[in-house]
């Protein structure tokens, strides 16, 4: 069961590297103040949730080992 959830979790994760890429892409494509503004609250909302997914992969990934 755990197996699965993981592969969810890293789907999941890939999903927000994947926009993390995406958004990186926006900022050299000389976007206007408040799209830059826009942007970096993305980012860092994106980060915060792959944040949070890498720590219950780490978990589930722990906790089956032992």
């Amino acid at each position: 069961m755990s197996e699965i959830i993981i592969e969810k979790l890293l789907e999941q994760r890939d999903f927000y590297l994947n926009t993390l890429k995406q958004l990186e892409f926006q900022l050299v494509m000389e976007p206007s103040e408040s799209e830059i503004s826009g942007i970096e609250k993305l980012q860092k909302t994106t980060i915060d949730q792959l944040k949070k997914v890498e720590q219950e992969i780490a978990y589930l990934t722990s906790e089956k080992s032992l």
